[in-house]
């Protein structure tokens, strides 16, 4: 007996794997036959010896590492949102095991395993790859199951069986959709009918089992009756496309100086202010003039008739036709109302300047008016005709819109933009609705030097001239 002994553990030294050891329980000489999981020996007259097995290692591992599979949209890697399974937790199939968090979506894990889960390879806001384990669970007979079937299966071949082998689990073909509704109704999907191509279970096999019936969505519609119908055919035509390409322009000549005062003005702190003018009356005077100053060959409109309202308006609110010094520590009260008419040339934005206001006519200002406008078309304005203003009017109504946003000019105070004169109904001092004529202006302000008041009384006075120019004769 010791003999033998010895030998067998002379041959187990070969071996990379040792599940079972058999122990002869006679002293006739054996030599072993076959060199497998389960070491089996014979007699020297090839008739079988009694054995008896016991292990001589660890039971093999049953723990399966649950793996983060690919959950499409080429998404590499997740980040753990959170976990509903702590290790020790009893899971079955379908149950959630985490939720997770990608780029583009959140999903919940689910398991594919019944078990207790004895890992979790991942914290709270980690980052897990795709690939790689998520959770370590204890499949419930599983291994172990494989591991005697595969043994006895060994032994059978050399010897009559000793026990019953274990039932197998029956493998059920279906989706992933009809095993979540199974798992839902609490199906035993063996139990089941199958109707599906080799033997594979349908949706509407479960609902079948449990007495309910599927929309018409999923019915396979019978090959047989399906009809080829005829498709018009578009001809393919050949087409032609045009590449195109950027074209760099360098910034020069007036679009350059805008640039520059255009990014000194974003400094400024602008305040906001509009309102309406019901200039119904200075409609009918300025209709009542315009053949007057044609006689003179001046061409009338209402903008020289808003310049010179606006000189007055400034002289009683002077803040607005002053500027800041460089330091932004000293206010330069403008002696003289040079006021700047925005103006759409060919050559873009200019701001020619209209020079002491305040000492002329309505009729002088039209005439210097008509010839910066001509000058402006033609491209010949100097830069004395654009220097040097202390107060800007820009009419977008010529364009079209009543309310606008104007931008100061540095080192200016205050702009004003004027909107296009419509035809709107108004109540009168009687209560009655009439048909009026509406001016809308807007304001912005240095909000630095003029505060809200300053600019809404300044309003007030220009509204005061235009609504009534009679007034405006008077103060001339």
């Amino acid at each position: 007996m010791a003999f033998v002994m010895r030998k067998c553990l002379i041959n187990l030294r070969s071996l990379n794997k040792c599940n079972k050891l058999c122990v002869l329980e006679q002293t006739k000489r054996c030599f072993p036959v076959r060199y497998t999981s389960s070491i089996v020996l014979n007699s020297v007259d090839d008739k079988p010896v009694s054995y008896r097995c016991f292990h001589t290692t660890n039971v093999k591992n049953k723990i399966v590492a649950f793996k983060l599979s690919d959950i499409g949209e080429g998404i590499r890697e997740v980040v753990i949102k959170e976990w509903f399974v702590k290790v020790g937790d009893k899971v079955q199939q379908f149950d959630n095991i985490c939720e997770v968090q990608s780029d583009k979506a959140a999903v919940t894990i689910t398991s594919r395993y019944d078990g207790i889960v004895t890992r979790l390879y991942h914290e709270v806001d980690q980052t897990a790859l795709v690939g790689n384990p998520l959770v370590d669970i204890d499949v419930e007979n599983g291994t172990d199951e494989e591991e005697s079937s595969d043994s006895d299966a060994e032994v059978s071949n050399e010897f009559p069986k000793t026990e019953k082998q274990a039932n197998q689990r029956v493998k059920v073909l279906t989706t992933p959709a009809v095993r979540r509704i199974a798992a839902q109704f609490k199906v035993d999907l063996s139990t089941v009918n199958p109707t599906g191509k080799n033997g594979r279970i349908l949706k509407e096999d479960v609902l079948s089992h449990l007495n309910m019936t599927a929309d018409k969505s999923n019915e396979i519609p019978d090959l047989t009756t399906i009809k080829a119908i005829s498709m018009p055919v578009s001809m393919a035509q050949a087409r032609m496309e045009v590449v195109m390409e950027d074209k760099i322009v360098p910034i020069t000549g007036f679009t350059k100086a805008m640039v520059k005062s255009m990014t000194e003005a974003m400094k400024i702190p602008h305040f906001g202010f509009s309102d309406e003018y019901n200039v119904t009356k200075l409609v009918q005077s300025r209709e009542s003039l315009k053949n007057i100053a044609q006689e003179r060959g001046v061409k009338l409109t209402y903008m020289p008739i808003i310049i010179k309202a606006s000189s007055l308006a400034l002289s009683a609110h002077p803040v607005l036709n002053s500027s800041l010094d460089s330091s932004c520590e000293n206010l330069i009260y403008k002696a003289n109302h040079n006021i700047g008419i925005a103006m759409d040339t060919p050559n873009g934005l200019v701001v020619p300047v209209i020079k002491n206001v305040q000492q002329k006519s309505i009729l002088e200002i039209a005439r210097e008016l008509n010839i910066l406008q001509e000058k402006g078309l033609k491209g010949q304005l100097g830069l004395n005709d654009i220097s040097g203003g202390t107060f800007t009017l820009s009419n977008i109504g010529i364009v079209g819109g009543t309310y606008a946003k104007p931008v100061i000019l540095p080192p200016q105070v205050s702009i004003g933009a004027l909107g296009k004169i419509q035809v709107l109904p108004r109540f009168n001092s009687q209560g009655d609705v009439v048909k009026a004529h509406i001016l809308t202006v807007s304001w912005s302000a240095d909000h630095r030097v003029v505060d809200g008041v300053t600019m809404a009384k300044f309003s007030n006075n220009l509204k005061m001239y235009l609504e009534d120019p009679y007034k405006l004769l008077l103060d001339i």
